[in-house]
Parts: structure tokens; C-alpha cells; sequence
């Protein structure tokens, strides 16, 4: 092949010299190769993993995971990309029917499979028709300006009416909708992003497989688990029913693992060994239909904060499990089913079980089951949330001191008032279930207020609370309510609560079946109201129960307060009356017995309480200058300071320094009712004047409403601007402080700013951290 002659520049002429001329025929012959290997890096396709998928990463993923995501399009891995969006909401507390439930590799395997089921392809083969460039090309309306505020006309609450919008209808619906683009109310793609996704549809949009095989880091453990959990023997069987049903929302991952693989327990109709093929119900204790096996499945795609409840597996664990389940020897004469009654009373079928052992793994892991049914699927939206306060402490009675555990006869005889109601479609089924189990409840703590009594003739002590074994920091837990979502964290954060919740054994497992196990998500109006109604009853027993810790004549006025206004209507009406008669085992100095034992409790357990607070509480831990100048937020109404009634739910505060380093804090405000006895009219119960925030080091919500984003040095001055109180209408938040503390939906650093937070979350908390959430975004 000839090879045509090129001139070379004098500069290398010169730098070859005489002697090295031989060089130059070799320098020639080697130009055509090159030239040609260049050509072909640039014409190489583009890469969905290593092109795609962090775009959609970068811009997408923040609203388009899970069950929330708008049209229930999932981008978070190539499965749900082609699976496509749907105009069927998954969210709908009004339905009269259930829904078919659309879970991504759950309820269909192939694309032709999600067509059947209504879903359409967003992608397409081709560029001009393609709904996803379409949706990202579309330049912003006229009233849509970098870092301005947004305009009034832009709906961008989570109720707002999704268009999901089918091939074919993107130009009519276009022609009515100015504000019709993605990402949704938020800076575009920049052009050569869009260009990279254009690229990808023309040469044919190529989608890898989902990568669900086990890392060889993994498979000898996920071996060892999956022959442990498939043990013969009823005994055997009917704990790991139990494990099952227990770790039904659990992300695994293996104690000093090196994969970054987190796993689903599933039953599959295949053995260890063969490829898992899930057996699909709409909730973990339905009727399998079939010889199943427990499996682990890898997970697959970008980790969501809001999804990624995490459980760590380990040798260690199985040994515990073993130890603890068959330290005393129980038999199992007949294996239960899954009938109605089944399932509806998880005390009945599992009865056979040691109760103190259920109830100790229970609390060994009690951060994990608390975030099931407080930041699960369960608790999304304001109806979803209405029935928990903004703020409140967590704790747990001791084994020793639980009635359940230790009276066989008081346990065989309340088992049947545990049954829990939600199981029913129908409307009027429903409500006669729930009427019989509000009777049943409070038959059970008429009955358990009676063994109680003669368990404990002086009274509660602080010694029938929980400390954790001493070691154990799953003691103590804080939940906070973000108006229609909810989150959890270790240790007893913020200023003393209103209230507390002292869960015993029967609460808490009510509590996650009722919220996880049983809930369906899917599910009618029948089945959601019952099951946040009875959320109420639970709520109202673990109040109640904190309520024994406090003198006899004070129980009735601290009640009051916590029940002020309506309230006292719904005592009367569904609540067990209180006793204000039994003695209790502390004794007290002040006149504000709540607040005196509240602050023994935190000095009584500082060792296990896993996050002291320094910036809301005099804690005696060290403080930093920032977390300094942040405490003077804390423990300040909103009559006081008036901004607070203009703060979002739940903010994020990034405080940066010009080398680099960073801090995050979340700032949350506790909105204040008279009462949260009913799932409808908060805003006829809402105080605002009574508002107030608490300040948390790091990430405390999954749904940000805004980031705040303040240089170190300007700390105290954004801290005097919050402080100010003539800051207290809304064009005044907006102008002193959303404007120029404040990242906009708008911001042209909005991007950045939020993936710079996500990486601060991963660098801390790596197995722990998910991306959060943009969907609750403010749009000011």
C-alpha cells in the first residue's frame, strides 16, 4: 500500500539532525495509523454506563427513583429506562380499588411485558421523536431566568398533576404548557450533555442488562446465608418466615465487604445455586403459591436515600440469631399459612416463637425498624404524616419489664386483640373491622394496664427502659416529621419533644406490620385509611405508656397538652382513658416532671446516646465555632424569631471555606399543632406562632427543601439575618434571605451545590448515603 508523502514541519527537520534521517521514513509511515486510530475515538458509539447513565445521574435521578417519581419513570438504572413511565399513579389515597402494583423487576420482566401493563418508551430510536430529547430540549419560557426566582405559574408540589405525556402528545401538550421541559422547573442540560443523549438515541439507544450477578467477594457468604435461611425443620422454617417478613425493606450488605453490593432478600422459585426467578405478591406475607426458597438478590442501579434502608449481614449476626432464637428449646406443631387471620396477626403466627427473642432482635436493631415504617414507603405526603408530631424521642421498656414477654397466660390471652385491620377492600368492611379493632385495642391495654400493676406494684422506673445492653445505640432514636415526609436518626437530638414514645414489644411489632408488612402501597382507600388510623391507636399507646413514668396527678394535664383543642374529642371517642391512679417508681424534685426526667434520661444514657448535641442542647460536648454560632437558632419560637414561619420544613446548610472544606447541617423546622389525632384538618389544629428549629449536623431529611449556602467567615452574619425580626413576611424572606443565602431551583449553581452535598454524605456515611431527593424542592 503506497503511503503518500506529507510535508514535516523544519522544526522537526532540524531536530532530527544527519545522522538520525533514518528516523524520518518511520515517523512517515507511522502517520496514516494514527490518524486513522484518532478517527476512530471519535466516531466510537456512545457508552450507556459511562455516558448515560451519570447524566441521568447528574440530572434526573434526583427526582426519578422509586415510587414517587413522576410517571413512575425510574432512571436509576437501565431496567427502569426501558420499562418506560405510565400514566397510572402509584400514590393515590382516594382510589376505590387497588392497583395493580408496577414494581420494577418485581411485577414484569421484558419491555413487551410493561407495555401490556400500560407503560411507554420515553427513549424511542429516534432523535426528533425521541420524548426524552424532546422533554430536555425545549428551551425554558420566557418568564424562566437563571438564578431569578420562579414564577408563580409553575406547580412543583408533590400533588401537582403529573403530565405523562405518551409518544405522539409531547407537541399538543407542548402548544398549552410553556413550562413543559425537563429536568422539571430546574436548570437545563447544558448543550453538550443533550448532544451526548442525541448521540446515544442515533446510534440506537443500546441498553446493557441490568448486572444482578453476585461479586466474588460476595458469593461464599451469600452461599452461607442463603443455606442457613433454607434450613430444614419447622423450627427452623418458621424463624426465617419471620426473618423474611422482618428484613422485607432491607438493603444487605456484607460486615467488611469490599463489593459496594447491597442485596433484597427475596422467595424464589428456584434453589441456591440457579438463577433467582422472584416470586411476585403484593406484600411479603401473602400466599407464594408455591415450593420457594429465600435468595438474596443483588441490587442494581444509583442508591436513593429515600429507598436505602440498610441492614449489615455478617457471621456474627447468624451466630447471634442462633444464640438467641434457640437458647431455650420451642417446638412447632403445625406451620401457619397465609390466610386473612394469618396475616393480620403477627403475634398469632409466630406465637410458637420465644417472644423475648423476637422482641430482643427487634431492639438490637431497633434504628433499622424505626426507619422502615417512619422514612418507608408508608410515609409519603401530608395525609401520610399527619398523625405523628414534628419532633419526638424514641425509646424502648426492657424485656425483663414487658408484660407480653414474661406472662405466658396474659400473652395466650391477648393475642387475638393484636390482629391489626387494612386487610379489607371493601368500604364498609373496612370500617366495621376498624371499629372491632379499636375495641380490641383498648380491651388489650385495659388488660395489660392490670398485669402491669402487678408486675410493677411501686410503679414505672427508670430501670424498665431500655439502655441498650450498654453499648447497644439503637436506644435512642429522634424522628422528625418534614410535613409529608418523615426521618430518623440515632441518639436524642433537638430541644426536649412535647412527647415520647415508649414502645414495649406488642407496639413495636404492631407498628411495622401495620406501616410495612402490611402495607400496600398499591392499595385502596379502604386498606390506606384503615392503616393510618390504627397508626393513631399505636401513637396514642406509646404516649400513653410514657406517661406511667410521670406522677399519677400530673398525667391527666400533661395529656391534656398534648391533646389540647379536638384532641379531647377523639379521646373520648377511640382513646383508652388513662391511669392516673398507679403510683410510679421516681422521684421527683420539680414541678415539671416531664422536663426533670427527660434531662435524668439524657445524663443517664450519654454513653449510648450515639449523636450528642452540642448546638441545641448544653451537652457538654465540644463545639465548633460554626456550630457555636448556629446553637443561637435553637430553642427560639417563631414569635421570637418570625422568620421561622417562612422557613421550609427542611433545609440544608452548606457552610464552605475558600480551601475547600465543607460542612453540612440540616435546619429543620418543628411545626407545632394542638393536636395529631386526626389524619385530616392539621391546618385547623396548627400553632405557627409555637414554631421553632432544630439545627442538626449533617444530612437529617431525605427530601431537602432548600439549601442554604454560606461561606464560614459569613456565618454569623446569615445567623443576625435570621435572627432579625423584622424579617417576617414572605417577599422579606424572600429578599433578606432565600435571595442571598439561598440556592434557587434557578441557581446556576444548583447542580453543583447538590452533588457536592450527596459526595459530602458519601465521603462520611458511604454505606449509608443515597441520593436525595429534589422533588419537594422550593421553587424560591
Amino acid at each position: 500500500m503506497a503511503v503518500a508523502k506529507r510535508r514535516v514541519p523544519g522544526s522537526i527537520r532540524r531536530r532530527v539532525g544527519g545522522r538520525a534521517r533514518w528516523l524520518m521514513p518511520v515517523l512517515m509511515s507511522l502517520l496514516p495509523s494514527i490518524g486513522a486510530a484518532a478517527a476512530a475515538v471519535k466516531s466510537q458509539g456512545v457508552d450507556y454506563e459511562h455516558d448515560v447513565q451519570p447524566l441521568f445521574d447528574r440530572y434526573c435521578v434526583a427526582c426519578h427513583a422509586c415510587f414517587d417519581a413522576p410517571c413512575q419513570l425510574d432512571l436509576t438504572n437501565p431496567g427502569g429506562v426501558a420499562r418506560g413511565a405510565s400514566k397510572q399513579a402509584v400514590y393515590d389515597g382516594a382510589r376505590l380499588d387497588p392497583a395493580p402494583p408496577t414494581r420494577l423487576f418485581i411485577d414484569a420482566v421484558s419491555t413487551d411485558d410493561w407495555r401490556d401493563k400500560g407503560f411507554f418508551p420515553v427513549i424511542g430510536d429516534d432523535p426528533e421523536t425521541s420524548l426524552l430529547l424532546q422533554f430536555v430540549s425545549r428551551a425554558p419560557a420566557d418568564d424562566w431566568r437563571i438564578d431569578n426566582p420562579l414564577s408563580l405559574d409553575h406547580d412543583i408540589g408533590i400533588s401537582r398533576r403529573n403530565q405523562c405525556i405518551a409518544p405522539g402528545e409531547f407537541g399538543s401538550e407542548a402548544a398549552q404548557d410553556p413550562h413543559l421541559r425537563m429536568p422539571f422547573a430546574l436548570p437545563p442540560l447544558p448543550s453538550r450533555d443533550r448532544q451526548t443523549l442525541q448521540r446515544w438515541i442515533a446510534e440506537g439507544a443500546a441498553l446493557p442488562a441490568v448486572d444482578v450477578s453476585v461479586p466474588a467477594a460476595d458469593r461464599v457468604e451469600v452461599r452461607r446465608w442463603e443455606q442457613w435461611l433454607n434450613q430444614e425443620g419447622a423450627e427452623r422454617r418458621l424463624l426465617s418466615r419471620w426473618l423474611f417478613e422482618h428484613w422485607a425493606v432491607a438493603r444487605f450488605y456484607f460486615d467488611g465487604s469490599r463489593s459496594n453490593r447491597f442485596y433484597r432478600i427475596v422467595r424464589s422459585s428456584t434453589p441456591p445455586g440457579e438463577p433467582v426467578r422472584e416470586i411476585a405478591t403484593r406484600r411479603p406475607n401473602d400466599e407464594p403459591g408455591t415450593a420457594f426458597h429465600y435468595r438474596l438478590l443483588p441490587q442494581a442501579g444509583t442508591r436513593v436515600y429515600k429507598t436505602h434502608i440498610t441492614f449489615p449481614l455478617s457471621a456474627g449476626l447468624r451466630r447471634r440469631i442462633d444464640a438467641l432464637f434457640f437458647e431455650q428449646a420451642w417446638r412447632v406443631d403445625h406451620l401457619p399459612g397465609y390466610s386473612d387471620e394469618d396475616r393480620a396477626n403477627p403475634f398469632v403466627t409466630f406465637a410458637a416463637i420465644p417472644a423475648e427473642a423476637r422482641y430482643r432482635f427487634m431492639l438490637e436493631h431497633a434504628g433499622y425498624f424505626v426507619r422502615t415504617f417512619i422514612r418507608g414507603p408508608v410515609c409519603r405526603g401530608q395525609l401520610a404524616t399527619d398523625v405523628i408530631r414534628d419532633q419526638f424521642w424514641v425509646m424502648f421498656q426492657t424485656p425483663e419489664s414487658d408484660p407480653y414477654v414474661n406472662d405466658a397466660a396474659f400473652r395466650q390471652d391477648v393475642d387475638p386483640l393484636l390482629a391489626l385491620p387494612g386487610l379489607e377492600e371493601d368500604l364498609l368492611e373496612g370500617a366495621q373491622r376498624w371499629i372491632a379493632s379499636t375495641e380490641d385495642r383498648n380491651r388489650y391495654a385495659e388488660r395489660r394496664g392490670e398485669v402491669v400493676a402487678k408486675m410493677s406494684p411501686d410503679g414505672a422506673s427508670l430501670e424498665q427502659i431500655w439502655n441498650g445492653d450498654g453499648r447497644n445505640t439503637n436506644a435512642l432514636l429522634t424522628v422528625f416529621r418534614h410535613h409529608d415526609s418523615a426521618t430518623v436518626k440515632r441518639g436524642w437530638l433537638g430541644q426536649q419533644p412535647l412527647t415520647v414514645w415508649w414502645l414495649d414489644f406488642p407496639l413495636f411489632e404492631r407498628s411495622y406490620y401495620n406501616l410495612v408488612v402490611n402495607f400496600d402501597v398499591f392499595g385502596n382507600i379502604a386498606h390506606q385509611a384503615q392503616t393510618r388510623l390504627y397508626f393513631d391507636l399505636i401513637r396514642n399507646g406509646a404516649e400513653q405508656n410514657f406517661l406511667r413514668l410521670l406522677p399519677g396527678e400530673k398525667r391527666a394535664d400533661i395529656l391534656d397538652s398534648w391533646y389540647a383543642g379536638t384532641g379531647k374529642l377523639k379521646r373520648w371517642i377511640a382513646y383508652h382513658e388513662i391511669d392516673t391512679e398507679r403510683p410510679v417508681a421516681v422521684a421527683y424534685r420539680t414541678d415539671d416532671p416531664q422536663r426533670e426526667i427527660l434531662g435524668r434520661l439524657l445524663a443517664r444514657f450519654a454513653s449510648i446516646n450515639d449523636t450528642p448535641d452540642p448546638i441545641n442542647r448544653d451537652d457538654r460536648a465540644p463545639r465548633s465555632r460554626v456550630e457555636a454560632e448556629l446553637s443561637v437558632l435553637s430553642n427560639v419560637n417563631a414569635a421570637d424569631m418570625p422568620v421561622i414561619e417562612q422557613m421550609p420544613e427542611a433545609s440544608l446548610l452548606r457552610v464552605y471555606k475558600d480551601n475547600g472544606e465543607r460542612e453540612v447541617f440540616t435546619l429543620i423546622r418543628n411545626r407545632r399543632h394542638t393536636n395529631v389525632a386526626f389524619v385530616l384538618g392539621e391546618s385547623l389544629r396548627y400553632e405557627s406562632d409555637k414554631d421553632t428549629l432544630t439545627v442538626v449536623r449533617g444530612i437529617a431529611t431525605g427530601y431537602p427543601n432548600f439549601i442554604f449556602n454560606v461561606r464560614a467567615d459569613d456565618v454569623p452574619r446569615f445567623v443576625r439575618d435570621l435572627r432579625d425580626t423584622s424579617v417576617r413576611y414572605r417577599q422579606d424572606y424572600l429578599d433578606r434571605i432565600a435571595g442571598p443565602w439561598g440556592v434557587r431551583r434557578t441557581s446556576s449553581q444548583l447542580w453543583q451545590i447538590f452533588h457536592d452535598i450527596n459526595a459530602w454524605m458519601r465521603e462520611r456515611e458511604p454505606l449509608e448515603a443515597g441520593m436525595l431527593d429534589l422533588n419537594r424542592y422550593a421553587g424560591d
